[in-house]
């Protein structure tokens, strides 16, 4: 029983740690993605209205 609460001990807050970090990084990628593809599409608009100099 000891072997099994010092294995939860040493291995469940890493793993806890590393779950979160994910999820949170995950969501600003979701926003990054998003930026980008933004950006790329006002970019664009931009060269569409410059060809028309």
């Amino acid at each position: 029983m000891e072997d099994i609460l010092n294995i939860v001990g040493n291995f469940g807050f890493p793993i806890a740690v590393s779950i979160y970090l994910l999820v949170r990084i995950e969501g600003k990628l979701n926003d990054l993605t998003s930026s980008i593809t933004e950006l790329a599409r006002a970019i664009a608009i931009l060269e569409v209205k410059g060809d028309g100099k």
